[in-house]
């Protein structure tokens, strides 16, 4: 997908606003609080706004427009398009039980988690497993956490609560997994990255050094351990639940397919239901992978987007939005969690509507 790169004005957007927007990166970066960041916005498929700032590494290159950052749960909608792409193909069914396509996923109540429930977050799996350290420690593959995750006991029965779980998107992507008989990095990069021209994002390094992509963390001393965010195991792991590296403008690609219903990738259908809340008896608005701007957690997208505004965040400082009722799709793009930057920066990229 090809998006044209045009000025503010010629997408409907304001100069002043961005220019501004930008000016809060800057201002987070002269305090500290992040070392680099990317500022990307389009409206109506266009892209009218593309920068970066800061350095990649506290002692190397400028941040540009391309730059990669590891996008840590951005990775997690990414993911479950696989998953749809899969639904929308007659191979999986939303409301089948797990252990139709997992049958090693049993314990007390799993006989009664769905697929969509994985999605939505209510299938009362856990944020992480209880042995994450020590398998990060071991630097073991994601095949050890896909079992550990079958054996893990729920925290919940199915559908009687929300809580923000990495595993259910594991066990997603090894459902795609096993259906398709590839790995999943190449899935993605078959049926999502390639066709859709983002070229520069991969689930884990995609072949690239790490030096080639941002560091993550605000200085140089940030946390250098053998399986931690800047270790090449864990950059190159391939964890579908936060391991996608990317940039802003291959990821503005991916969320104007999404506005423009679907292109060639999607039916206007498989949107509608990705994009519509899953979970109203649980007053807890989530979609098949995406948040939305009244979500419990992880709801960065600012104060002025409209109520239909889907997206995600990162912990790693990143969050995309796209609001259907403007037609403006946003991602920003740093290398440390800082709420309030997040939430600043999409406000004024909110107000910039022309």
């Amino acid at each position: 997908m090809t998006l044209p790169r045009v000025s503010p004005a010629e997408a409907g957007l304001n100069q002043d606003h961005l220019d501004r927007a930008g000016d809060l990166l800057k201002q987070a970066i002269d305090a500290g609080q992040i070392s680099a960041a990317s500022l990307t916005v389009s409206r109506h498929g266009s892209i009218g706004y593309a920068r970066g700032f800061g350095k990649e590494h506290p002692d190397r290159d400028a941040v540009h427009a391309d730059s990669i950052f590891l996008l840590a749960s951005i990775s997690k909608p990414i993911s479950v398009l696989a998953l749809v792409q899969l639904i929308e193909r007659g191979r999986v069914v939303l409301n089948d039980p797990v252990q139709t396509y997992l049958p090693g996923f049993v314990g007390e109540h799993k006989e009664r988690v769905l697929v969509r429930h994985l999605l939505s977050h209510t299938s009362g799996m856990p944020d992480m497993l209880p042995e994450n350290i020590e398998l990060r420690q071991r630097h073991t593959p994601m095949s050890g956490f896909v079992d550990a995750a079958l054996k893990t006991p729920l925290l919940f029965e199915p559908e009687t609560d929300f809580r923000y779980q990495s595993k259910g998107i594991l066990l997603a992507s090894e459902i795609v997994e096993r259906a398709v008989g590839k790995p999943f990095r190449n899935i993605l990069q078959e049926e999502l990255f390639g066709p859709l021209e983002m070229n520069r994002t991969a689930l884990g390094l995609g072949g690239r050094a790490i030096d080639e992509t941002v560091w993550c963390g605000a200085d140089a001393e940030a946390e250098q351990s053998d399986y931690g965010p800047n270790s090449p195991y864990w950059r190159d792991a391939g964890h579908p639940w936060g391991g996608v590296h990317s940039t802003g403008p291959d990821l503005i690609r991916l969320l104007e397919t999404m506005q423009q219903g679907g292109g060639r990738l999607f039916s206007a259908n498989a949107v509608r239901e990705m994009t519509r809340d899953q979970n109203g008896s649980l007053r807890a608005p989530w979609g098949l992978g995406w948040g939305f701007r009244d979500s419990r957690v992880w709801a960065y997208f600012g104060d002025l987007c409209s109520a239909r505004t889907f997206g995600h965040t990162g912990a790693t400082g990143t969050v995309a939005w796209a609001d259907p009722e403007t037609g403006v799709c946003c991602a920003v793009l740093t290398n440390e969690m800082v709420e309030e930057v997040l939430r600043r920066v999409s406000n004024v990229v909110a107000s910039a509507v022309s």
